[in-house]
């Protein structure tokens, strides 16, 4: 959440910052490693000058902001990095009695009833709050998370092999079933990494439970030759014609499941910068994602998490998220880089889901989805 082309391939991981497991029954992750900041002091042992983020692998900050927030809070930021989405989520609920940090970064709108209802989080309305442009907002009558970043997921396509064979890129998910796109599109396990699981939910969002909804869909989607993979960096990476790590990798699949995001890395760390985007987004297939940020239940240093979360929906970190983490802001008047809105513009109408509607359904669509595609 990797590709080894150069800084922009590796990059690349960071725009899929979710794709690993997801499954309810994930044991704990392997050992933390600490990025960032770092002191002699533990914030995950009370060390009261220091703040410990703990995180999902694709954090990633500016050392000047960071160092903004040092001065100006008189914290140091420890930052521990643990997996992907799922497994970081999965092992802080699993810790939440004696949490490695202070405050949790990068649960979604997909795993954010998991969070609360194993009750991960303490109330923090975050100062700037109201700041938060309100479609971004979740739990507002207890605060237990604070929205941070918003992205897409959507079908990425090859720009040159469209034009090779004189085809139209797809723009919906009806044109991914017809039979012009049939053996073109690879997505990932919905059991076994966000962006899948995403995508999943938007055909739920779309087309409606059951046999005449998204399932009868991803019969459609089968039917025309979907290939699915374990995980993104495996579809993006190695399947995917489009990408600097696919071609290395002679991947044939110039239609994935990735984000609306994915061009603008394939121009900003490119060697020279083009001057279009060699990858598209087919804006009708997207599902939009909202990550969040709170303060763990237990944590050793809760005021230095609360001065945390503050600066997460400041607008100096805000501004920097875009060409660090390839996300949107979510707060109101932050300012994104041309080359980030140029190669990277939000879906228009993105399918979205109560996160709620999502606890409810997530496991048994999984399952059923897993019976449908896989078997």
């Amino acid at each position: 959440m990797s590709i080894t082309k150069s800084a922009g391939v590796a990059k690349s991981v960071r725009v899929a910052k979710k794709a690993g497991a997801l499954a309810v029954g994930l044991g704990m992750a392997g050992t933390l490693a600490a990025c960032g900041s770092s002191s002699d002091g533990d914030g995950g042992s009370g060390d009261s000058g220091t703040v410990t983020l703990v995180s999902h692998d694709s954090w990633a900050a500016s050392k000047d902001v960071v160092a903004a927030f040092e001065k100006q809070s008189g914290y140091k930021l420890k930052v521990l990095e643990d997996g992907d989405a799922g497994q970081a989520v999965n092992k802080a609920i699993l810790t939440k009695d004696n949490p490695q940090g202070d405050v949790f970064f990068g649960v979604d709108n997909t795993l954010l009833s998991r969070a609360l209802d194993n009750g991960l989080f303490q109330p923090y309305e975050a100062k700037g709050s109201d700041r938060v442009l309100p479609e971004y907002r979740a739990d507002q009558d207890e605060h237990r998370v604070t929205p941070v970043d918003s992205g897409d997921i959507c079908v990425n396509y090859d720009k040159a092999y469209f034009k090779q064979h004189g085809l139209t890129p797809p723009t919906s998910l009806d044109d991914l079933t017809e039979p012009e796109y049939k053996d073109l599109l690879v997505t990932e396990n919905a059991g076994s990494s966000s962006p899948g699981l995403g995508f999943l939910l938007g055909t739920a969002a779309r087309y409606g439970d059951g046999d005449g909804g998204w399932e009868g869909y991803w019969k459609k989607l089968k039917a025309n030759g979907v290939k699915v993979v374990d995980s993104w960096e495996q579809a993006y990476n190695e399947e995917f014609s489009g990408s600097a790590g696919g071609k290395k990798a002679k991947g044939d699949r110039p239609l994935v499941v990735s984000y609306a995001s994915s061009p603008p890395v394939e121009v900003v760390y490119a060697d020279p910068q083009p001057d279009t985007a060699p990858t598209g987004v087919a804006d009708g297939t997207c599902f939009r994602q909202v990550e969040y940020a709170g303060l763990l239940s237990n944590a050793k240093n809760p005021e230095g998490g609360k001065a945390l979360l503050d600066f997460l929906i400041g607008k100096a970190f805000q501004e920097d998220m875009p060409l660090n983490m390839f996300v949107h802001p979510v707060r109101e008047g932050a300012q994104v880089p041309e080359v980030f809105r140029k190669f990277g513009p939000q879906a228009k109408d993105p399918q979205t889901m109560d996160p709620a509607k999502i606890a409810d359904h997530r496991d048994e669509w999984v399952k059923a989805w897993t019976s449908l595609v896989l078997k």
